[in-house]
């Protein structure tokens, strides 16, 4: 797979959101939830290098803080909806019969409710935390897997290679392994690119709207919330969660043109 310019700017720049997520918050050295209301919105310096937010509290270190959440939630979401997915996808395209059907209809029950409402449902049983978030995006992004692995495996387990394995006593194992998993995997990988960009803009709209996770945690949508008022005396405040939530996106949909070029 040759990758082109723009695949490994996306590549560079997702590593580098990944490693500031991951690395970020314990390199601040700062506590991203330390007010200090004599550094009201400072502006950026050495001190702080994004400024501070209206309550004094280091933007860099905030920040960090708010994208170790954003893209570990994603990220976790993503990995739970793509395994079941599918695994069931694959299991119904073999065995079909009531099995298919009972899935079926269990997807295209899922699929009826908006992913966006789900997870509002189920914010409303725990505001603020976070496992309403982590499983109504799970439960809203496995659908997408099981469907399209299911489709995609269906025609591959009719092909010559599988019913030639079939005849040799190969059993479903080694069929995926060797047949059906090579040519799933890119549709996977694509799958799991676009989800990791919607989960991501999805928790940042739901903070956005005070759905998501509270204050004083910091979350993408909720400092823009918080920030917003602000954005004449301190553009450069609400500039920070907007370009790192902007710069994202635009590396994981990088990432998805190498991978629908592949």
């Amino acid at each position: 797979m040759k990758l082109t310019t723009l695949h490994r700017i996306g590549w560079l720049l997702l590593a580098a959101i990944a490693v500031f997520a991951a690395f970020g918050p314990a390199l601040t050295g700062t506590d991203p939830f330390a007010q200090d209301l004599g550094a009201f919105l400072q502006a950026p310096g050495l001190a702080h290098p994004l400024g501070t937010d209206h309550l004094g509290r280091s933007m860099l270190a905030r920040l960090a803080d708010a994208a170790q959440l954003s893209l570990g939630l994603a990220a976790l979401s993503v990995l739970s909806a793509a395994i079941p997915g599918t695994v069931l996808g694959i299991l119904a395209a073999w065995y079909g019969g009531a099995l298919e059907k009972v899935l079926l209809f269990i997807s295209d029950s899922v699929l009826a409710l908006p992913g966006l409402l789900l997870v509002l449902l189920l914010a409303t049983l725990a505001p603020g935390e976070f496992w309403p978030l982590y499983l109504g995006l799970s439960l809203a992004f496995w659908v997408e897997y099981f469907r399209v692995v299911r489709a995609s495996a269906r025609t591959l387990f009719a092909s010559p290679g599988v019913e030639a394995s079939l005849l040799l006593g190969f059993g479903l194992g080694y069929i995926v392994r060797r047949h059906v998993w090579p040519e799933l995997a890119p549709v996977v990988r694509t799958l799991a690119s676009f989800g990791l960009a919607a989960a991501v803009l999805a928790m940042a709209a739901l903070g956005f709207v005070g759905v998501g996770v509270k204050p004083p945690r910091p979350e993408l949508g909720v400092m823009m919330t918080e920030l917003l008022p602000y954005y004449q005396e301190a553009p450069w405040l609400i500039a920070a969660p907007v370009g790192l939530l902007a710069t994202t996106l635009l590396a994981l949909i990088l990432i998805q043109h190498e991978e629908k070029a592949a």
